[in-house]
């Protein structure tokens, strides 16, 4: 067929289809200007034919909009053809009219789809609650605010309403136009429809996206033509109550939905503690969005996808971002009062259980039971007095990073110094919840004493070998209840233990009976254990009472 189609051949058209008794006819070529021959024809088969509508061009202003036939102008039977293309370029608003201050325009849909419901007695009218608000039937439409399901400050001018392109891409029958002429058409694909007369031509480039289109590339976009279907068809579903608009929630309700995700991602970033939970955590919120959302939008209610999604991934961070971040003050002030007193592997157990003696970074003080180890080295005075003090200070040092591996070989905690003595604790600072364990911690004890015995042997050895004095010690232990805790300033502070056990165990490392004397050649260490020790301890120890 020629193209632009002559005017006569639209008359013949249009006759043909009033024929077979439609409620409406649509044409969607713009006839603003004549195109001979048969123009009077057609002036003339608008006129007898009041459910034609043709279509104009509403624009942005008066010069960039497209009149209607001269023929239409200022009657009902004119609807503009404008469609709405977010920003994406995806269609997925319909317009029902518009208002620049001057006129009030119809879409060419919204007239087409007046004209179908005007046979089934329904009219479109205001809203008696509100009556800004737009009825059809029974059905009042509201129009799309800016800030309604997925958008965000979108341009709403317009009573703009979402469409729902139902039976998707090629929801409708269509026929081509020789064949109309020629009537080779079933009369009951026209009778009591509404048809609409256009071009779907690639060369007219009358085509749009649509959400039903799989990519750009995609060779099912929607014309024009069909996509003024879509919004007259469902239009009539609502006016005759078959269908309701997609709702969507007011703006209060959308700012709560988007608050209440962005206080569970922050719940999750709170409870997730390794990257693998907080992934997983992160993610199936994620799904669960999509899920509750797609749900929803079947359910005829479109929700917002992107702000809820995006709040719950930063509030989701930032809460993983603080909780790493007091981890780490934690850690760091849980390492400077252990680190220098533990080993490796007890200042990692330390942290695992940190939530049982945690309290805001500082261990909270709490009765446990636990046992007691005192050194003292014998007659470090007079020894003193024999050393240069280079060599008092290496001779000192050798000693005791000896005797404090040897607590941390154990298991013990090196709780301080004084002087040349040292204490060492066994069953802190993570409370023992059992018998086993205390015994445990009593037989480590012990054997930690029979260790540093053995290692003063050698190290008396190295020192004769060098012209030093060699030493003798004293070693008191004590199992029982004592308050452990972070005493000091909050410049400073220790982590300690008191209670009569420290003093118990530090009386029997000063006890010092002369048959209780250490020897540097036989004994060199004396190991004083008290009575609740003893009992805790197992089998395979040479235990003497000393009264």
């Amino acid at each position: 067929a020629r193209w632009p189609l002559p005017d006569g051949t639209l008359a013949e058209a249009i006759e043909a289809v009033a024929r077979h008794s439609p409620r409406a006819i649509g044409l969607d070529i713009y006839r603003d200007v004549p195109v001979p021959p048969g123009s009077e024809a057609l002036a003339a088969t608008f006129r007898r034919h009041r459910n034609v509508v043709v279509v104009t061009k509403f624009g942005g202003g008066p010069t960039e909009g497209i009149p209607p036939p001269r023929a239409l102008e200022g009657t009902d039977q004119v609807g503009f053809n404008d469609i709405v293309v977010d920003p994406g370029g995806i269609v997925r608003r319909g317009l029902l009219f518009v208002d620049d201050g001057a006129t009030v325009a119809s879409s060419f849909g919204f007239r087409l789809a007046t004209l179908y419901l005007a046979a089934d007695g329904v009219a479109p009218q205001r809203d008696s609650l509100e009556p800004s608000l737009l009825r059809l039937g029974p059905t009042t439409i509201h129009p799309l605010e800016p800030n309604d399901g997925g958008y965000v400050g979108v341009d709403t001018r317009g009573y703009q309403f979402l469409l729902d392109f139902q039976g998707g891409y090629g929801a409708f029958a269509s026929v081509s136009l020789t064949d109309l002429l020629a009537g080779r058409i079933d009369p009951g694909v026209i009778r009591n429809r509404i048809v609409l007369i256009g071009v779907t031509a690639e060369g007219v480039k009358d085509f749009f996206y649509t959400p039903y289109s799989r990519s750009f590339a995609d060779a099912q976009h929607t014309s024009g033509i069909a996509l003024h279907a879509h919004i007259a068809s469902q239009l009539i579903r609502i006016g005759l109550g078959a269908v309701s608009p997609m709702k969507t929630l007011p703006d209060w309700q959308e700012a709560t939905w988007t608050a209440a995700w962005a206080a569970l991602g922050g719940g999750i970033g709170f409870a997730a503690r390794s990257p693998g939970r907080f992934a997983l955590g992160v993610g199936g919120g994620l799904v669960a969005l999509g899920v509750i959302d797609f749900v929803a939008f079947v359910a005829g209610w479109w929700l917002p996808l992107v702000p809820p999604a995006a709040t719950w991934l930063v509030s989701a961070a930032v809460a993983i971002a603080y909780v790493s971040y007091q981890e780490s003050v934690e850690r760091a002030a849980l390492m400077q009062l252990f680190s220098r007193h533990v080993s490796r592997e007890v200042a990692e157990a330390i942290w695992r259980d940190r939530e049982q003696f945690l309290d805001g970074g500082r261990p909270r003080s709490q009765r446990l039971t636990a046992t007691v180890l005192f050194t003292d080295l014998v007659g470090f005075t007079s020894t003193s007095e024999h050393l240069s003090p280079q060599e008092l200070v290496d001779w000192l040092n050798e000693y005791m990073d000896a005797m404090v591996q040897q607590v941390l070989d154990r298991g013990g905690v090196v709780n301080k110094y004084i002087g040349d003595a040292i204490m060492a604790l066994f069953g802190v600072p993570v409370p023992r919840a059992t018998d086993a364990e205390v015994e445990r911690d009593a037989t480590a004890a012990v054997e930690c004493a029979l260790d540093m015995a053995a290692m003063l042997r050698e190290l008396n050895t190295r020192w004769r070998a060098r012209g030093w004095p060699a030493a003798t010690m004293r070693v008191g232990i004590f199992t029982g209840p004592v308050v452990a805790g972070s005493i000091g300033s909050a410049r400073r502070l220790e982590y300690t233990v008191i209670g009569d056990t420290v003093n118990t165990a530090s009386r029997l490392e000063s006890f010092d009976k002369e048959f209780l004397a250490p020897d540097p050649d036989v004994h060199p260490c004396r190991i004083l254990i008290g009575e609740p020790t003893l009992a805790h301890l197992g089998k395979g120890f040479d235990t003497e009472w000393a009264g």
